[in-house]
């Protein structure tokens, strides 16, 4: 199964994730299919960036975005 969901990414303390499509058998950080956005938290308001296109793209070939990765997708206007 193909999901949407976080990779997190930046130095100890100071994290940075990048919003990927994957397959959910592959670990966190580990090999993505493509990247689709980034989250930063650290910033106020936090900094979301999604490429529309490609999301909607995903979601209807069957992508299943995770519950985090959800929540920022429907903040960025996708769902």
């Amino acid at each position: 199964m193909v999901k949407i969901r976080l990779r997190r990414m930046g130095a100890k303390k100071s994290p940075y994730y990048r919003i990927v499509v994957a397959d959910s058998r592959s670990p966190r950080d580990g090999r993505c299919i493509e990247e689709i956005g980034s989250y930063d938290p650290r910033t106020n308001p936090a900094a979301i960036t999604v490429d529309v296109e490609k999301a909607q793209n995903w979601i209807k070939n069957g992508a299943q975005p995770t519950d985090t990765a959800r929540g920022l997708l429907k903040k960025a206007g996708v769902l």
